[in-house]
């Protein structure tokens, strides 16, 4: 029956489901697992948000069909939040547009910007929608390998060199999921010179803006020379503000991508519910406050977390951004590949983790943790995870 519907058959296989299928066999023989797999906050929204969604919400007004590019508060707190934070000025008439969460936007400027046949590059691993949404609208999508020992630069120019026809595309995502790495404004200015001179546009994710923890803000593409000529950048409120079910984001940058965007967006959504824009409006023109208490958070998780899994012989670094770790399998257990990897660990551990395959081929030596269990779920799960790797290939 799905050969009927080939956009469908073009999408790979989803690898988590087999963990996840057997955590709900676990789970509905009451067994207890300590969950690390999906990336899904658990903090609370933070209470002035909750406040003022509440007070829109009882406005008759605001019950009405809104508007696909966003009110014009929203927008002007995001040109105001870009001009704090980055320096970077925005016009948010033509510079601007509100999204439905990262994924949505991505996903429909794919459908706005690509043809079929259209070659797109992703780093590999991440995040799934930067290679999902392209595949999608049709695209032809080339893995660029990242992680320790690559030259991203050198891959990067390799490949667009071995490519025809030439890349439409490059995603890119810093802080990154999953790999946690973070970057500087030299890299971001060596990817725009990168794309002027190759003629291809860039997409940034900046979704962990506010989750690197060896500074307040990670840095934004936008901040350096010419990357308006080239590309535009995705923030979601999900991670900073602890709003993931409220699914409100925005793409900025580049007039003529935004442009494609907001028109196409025009056809498909008449936007997010407007309690909801003003509420997120409030919280990007607020203090920072609620953002630095929900960063220290999983900082301490991270540590908590890095030091329960040291103690059970797995060495790991910690991460530099993000809400996950990014765990190399420990070298006995290798050759298993993290989706077998990771049934051991659920089965015989407890213990419930993102196998490193679903991001990318280059990740099937690594497993990925989401910061979401508190202290006294975390050291349950290192006593697990050391019996687990006690015992060996199984």
């Amino acid at each position: 029956m799905m050969d009927q519907f080939p956009r469908m058959h073009r999408l790979p296989p989803y690898v988590f489901a087999v963990v996840n299928a057997l955590k709900d066999q676990l789970r509905r023989q009451n067994v207890d697992i300590v969950d690390f797999g999906m990336g899904n906050p658990d903090l609370p929204t933070p209470q002035f948000i909750v406040d003022k969604v509440r007070e829109a919400v009882l406005k008759p007004v605001n019950h009405r069909y809104s508007v696909s590019r966003g009110i014009p508060a929203l927008r002007a707190a995001i040109r105001d939040w870009y001009a704090r934070r980055y320096a970077v000025e925005l016009d948010p008439e033509t510079e601007a547009v509100a999204t439905l969460g990262v994924k949505e936007g991505m996903a429909h400027l794919a459908l706005a910007m690509i043809t079929p046949g259209d070659v797109v590059f992703a780093p590999d691993p991440t995040y799934p929608i930067h290679t999902y949404a392209p595949i999608i609208a049709g695209a032809d999508v080339r893995g660029i390998p990242i992680g320790r020992g690559r030259d991203f630069f050198a891959d990067l120019l390799l490949a667009t060199r071995q490519t025809w026809p030439r890349p439409k595309l490059l995603f890119i995502s810093y802080p990154h999921n999953p790999t946690t790495e973070v970057t500087d404004l030299d890299f971001f200015q060596k990817v725009v010179d990168f794309a002027r001179e190759h003629k291809m546009y860039v997409i940034h994710d900046l979704a962990y803006a506010d989750l690197a923890f060896d500074s307040d803000t990670a840095p934004s593409f936008l901040q350096v020379k010419g990357a308006k000529e080239v590309g535009v950048e995705f923030f979601s409120l999900s991670k900073s503000y602890s709003m993931a079910g409220w699914r409100v984001g925005f793409c900025v940058g580049n007039s003529d991508i935004v442009q494609a965007l907001t028109r196409i967006k025009s056809y498909l959504d008449y936007g997010i519910f407007q309690p909801v824009q003003i509420a997120a409006s409030v919280a990007l023109e607020a203090p920072d406050d609620c953002v630095r208490e929900i960063r220290e958070v999983y900082r301490q998780r991270r540590d908590i977390l890095v030091s329960g899994l040291q103690r059970a012989g797995w060495p790991v670094d910690a991460p530099k951004g993000t809400m996950f770790l990014w765990a190399q399998i420990p070298e006995p257990f290798r050759a298993m590949g993290s989706v077998e990897f990771s049934k051991l660990l659920l089965a015989e551990g407890g213990v419930a983790v993102s196998p490193g395959i679903g991001f990318g081929a280059f990740g099937d030596d690594h497993v990925r943790f989401a910061l979401i269990e508190n202290r006294h779920r975390t050291n349950q799960a290192a006593r697990g995870i050391k019996k687990v790797l006690a015992g060996g290939p199984r």
